[in-house]
Formats: C-alpha cells, structure tokens, sequence
C-alpha cells in the first residue's frame, strides 16, 4: 500500500511539475519572445505615424523657419511653452539691456553723480534692475507710473515705440498659436473611435471585412468619407522591390462611403470580391500574411467647421476570420435609442466561408445547378426493341 502511495504521489507531483513549466513556457512566449516578433506598424491604433527620416540636407532644415507658423503649431506643448516663456523673457530682458545702455549714455546713472536739475531720458531708472522692470511695464503696458519716458532723449522715444510695436507683434503670435494649438482638430479626432480589431464574415450573401466605428460626441462630422489602404511588400515584374506599396480598399456603409449620417456606431465594410487585395486569402494564411490596413475618416467638425481626419490601423493577428460584431444599438421603453459601448468591440463566431474563392465557387455551383447545361461526353445510343417473349 504504501508503494502504491509513494507512486500516485510522484505521479501527481510530475504531472504537477509538467503543467507549471508549460504554463511558464507559454508565458515567456508570449510576454518576452512574442514583442520581439510583433510587426512594424506605420500608422498606430492612435492615429501616429511610426516614420522618421533620415539625412535631410542642413538647407532643407531651414525651409522649417519660413514657415514658422506651422512650425510652432506642430511642436509639442512642453516645447511650445519654452518657446512662449522664452520669447516674453527673452525681448523683456534685450530691452531692459537697450534701456540700460540709454541711461548709460545719457549719464542718467547714479555713478555719474548727475546733478538734481538735470531730466534724465527715463526716470528713476538708476540700473539694470530698474531698466528690466521699466522694460516689462512698457510692453505689457502696466504702467505703474514710477518709471516713464521724458522728452529729454529722441532715441528714448523711438525705442519705447519700437518696443511697443514688437511687443504686440509678439503677443499676437503667441497667443495666437497657443489658441490655435487647443482648436486644433486633431483633440476632436480623439472622439472617434475603431474597433480594435476588423472581422470578416458574410454580409448580405458576400464576404466581407467589417470595422466598427463610433462618434463619442453627439455633434456630427459633416460630409464625412471613409477609406482604407493597404500597405505590403511587393516586387514588380522588373524586380524592384517595393516596401510601402499601397492599394486602395474601398469601405462602404448601406448607403454609401460619403455624407455618413454619424449619429450612431457604424460597421463598415469592404466587399472581398474578385478586385479586392483579400480575394486569394483564407482563414488558414491569413495570420502568415504581411500587410497593414490603414483606414481613414475625413469629416468636417460641426462646431467649429474644421477639416479632421482619423486613422487607425490593422495587422493581420488583429483581423478575425469567421467573426461578427454583437449589436450594440437599442430602444428603450422611452422611446430612446440606446449605445451600450461596452459591446462595442465585441465579437461572435459564425459559420464562414474559410475563404472567398470558395464562396463564390459555391454560387457558381448552385448556379449551374438552377440552370441546364448539356453534357458533351454524353451520348444517346439507341437500342432496338424485340419481342423475344414465348408465348
């Protein structure tokens, strides 16, 4: 007995053991060997292109400064703000410099020891402090009083001019492109939403890609158009081998691809017919596919009249073959049409055909069968009829 003990316990402590490694395995592979081996997107969930570039000429660099209102627009908000803080501190302190150097001429300072009938250019700037603070008054135009310019010095009069005309040259830049940065389209972009992964299934009797797509604010996109393209390597016939070759796929709704009333979650798709890029795929080579689908959503912001534009991107681990999306539009007892987004990108599985050239060899099929079609290897050969019955 105690044999027999002694062996079921080693039984259960390897089999223990085995299911602990496998686990384990599984997890490595997954969480460590499985990121080294995820695909290179160009364009992200989010919308961002993964692209850089490289060994731009150094005149090139400077067609960025001609444009400087772009240029400031597209930069991040932590360099925005240095570049807002530095130019406010930056002209403050050149000018309360220039007004140092005018005090210094003019021997307003009181290491020149001027007599007290004598009217300096600017009072009561007796140094480089005062001159800074004198500076900041005149192109915030606080004006406290204590400091101000006289009619002494020309060159004192034309600086306090020129300071006050760049100064509001620079708070209108500024300001401005910090307004323009908060109104930028791309923050409404953020409110549509994809599904995060597409499925293929059949449609209306045809196989087709379907994504899922929502409006998270109930202001419309006006005159909005849906698109895709797909990205994959592709040699041509002469050899040349074309990383970022791109195709279009063609998205349509039951009404159309233009003027989409997006009131509501909307699922589109792509029909797989003998045009479509998926038409030789199947359920089987799909995952050892190489492609990227990018999809965009151009649409005009009903608030503000602002173009945007939305993108989102999908790999083929993210396309599931043989999947529906669970309806997630419903009508309440009040009369309402409810969204419950917490379906929004769930899936089902249902019967699909595990590729398109079957489908449609399928209807080719039943086809035929409706229709007669003569067989030319049949052949009527006629028999004569005799009576060899005995009476």
């Amino acid at each position: 007995m105690e044999a027999a003990e002694r062996n079921v316990s080693r039984v259960l402590i390897r089999a223990l053991t085995e299911r602990m490694f496998k686990h384990l395995r599984k997890w490595f592979v997954t969480h460590i060997f499985g990121r080294s081996r995820q695909r290179a997107r160009l364009v992200s969930k989010d919308g961002r292109c993964n692209i850089e570039f490289g060994n731009v000429d150094v005149q090139s660099r400077f067609i960025f400064f001609v444009d400087i209102w772009t240029t400031v627009l597209d930069l991040k908000w932590r360099y925005k703000m240095t570049v807002f803080i530095t130019a406010f501190l930056g002209s403050w302190f050149l000018f309360g410099l220039l007004w140092y150097v005018v005090a210094y001429v003019h021997k307003d300072l009181p290491e020149f020891y001027p007599p007290d009938n004598r009217t300096p250019c600017v009072e009561n700037v007796n140094g480089m402090t005062a001159a800074f603070l004198f500076s900041l008054e005149t192109q915030v135009t606080i004006g406290y009083g204590f400091r101000f310019v006289t009619e002494q010095c020309a060159t004192a009069i034309f600086l306090l001019i020129f300071q006050s005309i760049l100064g509001v040259i620079i708070n209108s830049f500024m300001c401005g492109a910090i307004l323009a940065k908060i109104s930028r389209p791309k923050k409404r972009a953020k409110t549509i939403t994809f599904s995060k992964t597409a499925v293929i299934s059949k449609r209306g009797g045809k196989l087709c890609l379907l994504i899922r797509v929502a409006n998270l604010r109930k202001s419309l996109l006006i005159g909005g158009h849906i698109y895709g393209k797909l990205l994959k390597t592709t040699i041509t016939p002469e050899g040349e081998t074309i990383i970022l070759d791109q195709t279009n796929i063609n998205f349509v709704v039951d009404t159309g691809n233009e003027n989409l009333f997006f009131i509501s979650p909307l699922t589109i798709y792509h029909v797989i017919d003998h045009h479509s890029p998926f038409f030789h795929m199947a359920a089987e080579t799909l995952p050892q596919q190489d492609f990227e689908l990018v999809v965009f959503l151009d649409g005009t912001v009903e608030s503000t009249s602002a173009t945007c534009q939305v993108r989102t991107s999908y790999v083929p681990e993210e396309v599931l073959w043989g999947y529906r999306f669970v309806p997630i539009v419903s009508k309440t007892k009040e009369g309402k049409y409810r969204v419950d987004f917490h379906n929004f990108g769930k899936t089902v599985e249902v019967e699909t055909p595990h590729c398109a050239m079957c489908l449609y060899n399928e209807k080719d099929t039943r086809a035929r069968m409706k229709k007669g079609y003569d067989n030319p290897n049949f052949v009527l050969s006629e028999v004569d009829e005799t009576d060899d019955t005995q009476m």
